[in-house]
């Protein structure tokens, strides 16, 4: 059974701290594979500050493709929005018989964990890779059977920040990948 590491995001944009996670995940764990699935509408963010759904897709293209083992994915965008993990989930266990998935997220998502739509029945069916965050104090969830931490570097760098400093008419290369910083500059994003 091919073993899947989903990672959701708004990737707006996709950065290199998403990267190095992804790859930290599959160089440490036993997944075969990690999907970015780009999400549409994320229930507990905002949609004033996100870029039209195409936009951060094609970035996610450009910058993996290519690349076998870390994926986009745009699952989400025939769904019902706001984007539910629980329904993505499920969504992709029966359209996908012979994969197993898993979700990587930050230690910061799990302390929040509870308000997740289902997330009794995400814990119980899928196994959750957790990564630190700076300044993060260990979830209670922290000690479930499904739930695994692995160690990744610490990259205090987000999106937001990325887009107030393209904002402030700073520059972003080598924080974001070399495709996503071009399509940027193309089409004057963020500004």
């Amino acid at each position: 059974m091919t073993k899947i590491g989903l990672f959701f995001g708004s990737f707006n944009p996709i950065h290199i701290g998403h990267l190095i996670l992804a790859q930290t995940a599959l160089n440490l764990t036993d997944l075969d594979k990690v999907w970015f699935v780009v999400s549409p509408q994320n229930p507990f963010k905002e949609k004033k500050n996100l870029l039209p759904e195409y936009d951060r897709m094609r970035m996610a293209d450009l910058v993996l493709d290519g690349n076998h083992d870390i994926l986009p994915s745009n699952v989400e965008f025939s769904l019902p929005k706001p984007s539910y993990t629980i329904d993505t989930l499920t969504h992709l266990s029966e359209r996908y018989k012979s994969y197993e998935f898993s979700l990587i997220m930050g230690e910061d998502n799990l302390q929040h964990f509870h308000k997740w739509k289902n997330h009794e029945a995400i814990l119980k069916y899928y196994r959750i890779f957790v990564y630190p965050r700076v300044d993060c104090e260990p979830s209670e969830l922290a000690n479930h059977p499904n739930v695994h931490k692995f160690e990744a570097p610490l990259l205090n760098i987000s999106a937001t920040y990325i887009r107030e400093t393209v904002k402030s008419g700073g520059s972003v290369r080598y924080m974001v990948p070399e495709e996503a910083y071009a399509y940027i500059e193309q089409n004057a994003l963020f500004r």
